[in-house]
């Protein structure tokens, strides 16, 4: 700070206060010395300043997956959403692993985060325990717990199956198989397949079929292969619900390799809207979760507990209500070629 003071011409204290934007600056005086930073490749320390006020400008967010298109969207969203704010966002991957969550969620709250948002409502008893005691905002998003640590903005996996399972009647679809990871190995995974084996149960079909790729995450290879290992037992089902709309294509891939047409032999179908199932050939129906509305509605509602002057008496609840995108990967009835 010396030498950035050295080389604007003015007093270390103008170069803190030159930072800090204090109004005892002028604007030409604050130019002159972030110029002379710029020249020297100096970068301010923020870190006392953030004790000394007690704001770290921090927001921490844990995500199972950067890879996943859709949780890449709630990042941006969330992001776009803190933009004016000058809020920045600590990342974290948890690889759909609630142990990796714990070690992210110790590693994150050492940064002292001014809020907290876990994707997911299923966490390690260490977890809920450091973050029921946080005085900081928590949030829980893409799921609705049922015991929440804080604030949920989130949709019922289990719920969405309901609107497929039921689209799969409508089209003559009775015998039903379930495509997703290890049951153990990702909990919204396993939300949609219990939804997808109690909504088939509820309208009298068939007990599902439930087909593994292996332990988390579920991808278009694994969906591929684990269809192609078990094309014997497929060629008796009439659907296929698929974990993720990636999964889903890489199982109409495998299908057709064996001879299945879908949807005039088995109708398929993913979940999450994702690109590829718009492009993919037949285009693959889905359900639309609204990943980039549950960042925003995070952003949005994190910046009013942080900044609001009036402090919100109840915790933040809001259930999303996904939507089922039909499209010609089931669209044709049974028996209609």
């Amino acid at each position: 700070m010396r030498d950035v003071a050295r080389e604007a011409g003015v007093s270390p204290m103008t170069v803190s206060r030159a930072f800090k934007d204090d109004a005892s600056v002028n604007d030409e005086t604050r130019r002159m010395v972030k110029d002379a930073a710029d020249r020297l490749g100096y970068v301010y320390d923020t870190t006392a300043q953030a004790f000394r006020v007690g704001r770290s400008g921090f927001l921490a967010l844990t995500l199972p997956s950067i890879n996943n298109a859709n949780f890449a969207a709630t990042h941006r969203a969330l992001t776009e959403s803190l933009a004016e704010s000058g809020l920045q966002l600590l990342l974290g991957i948890t690889d759909y692993d609630i142990t990796q969550e714990e070690a992210m969620v110790r590693q994150l709250l050492a940064r002292r985060p001014e809020a907290i948002i876990l994707t997911g409502g299923a966490h390690t008893a260490a977890v809920r325990k450091l973050l029921t005691s946080l005085q900081e905002p928590v949030f829980e998003i893409w799921d609705l717990p049922e015991d929440p640590l804080d604030h949920v903005i989130g949709f019922s996996n289990a719920d969405c199956m309901e609107l497929v399972v039921a689209h799969l009647a409508e089209k003559g679809r009775r015998k039903i198989g379930f495509l997703g990871a290890d049951p153990g190995s990702d909990g919204r995974g396993n939300a949609r397949r219990l939804g997808t084996i109690d909504a088939a149960a509820k309208i009298g079909l068939p007990p599902v079929v439930d087909l593994s790729t292996g332990p988390a995450p579920a991808t278009m290879t694994n969906g591929g292969k684990a269809v192609a290992d078990r094309i014997d037992q497929i060629r008796g089902l009439d659907a296929l619900v698929c974990v993720s709309d990636p999964v889903a294509f890489g199982a109409i891939m495998a299908l057709e390799d064996a001879g299945l047409r879908v949807p005039d032999d088995i109708s398929v179908t993913g979940f999450g809207d994702f690109e590829i199932a718009r492009i993919c050939k037949p285009p693959i129906t889905t359900v639309d979760v609204g990943a980039e509305r549950i960042g925003h509605l995070t952003g949005q509602s994190a910046l009013k507990l942080l900044f609001e002057a009036e402090t919100q008496a109840q915790p933040v609840s809001i259930r999303l209500s996904p939507s089922l995108l039909p499209r010609q990967s089931s669209l044709s009835n049974i028996g209609i070629m």
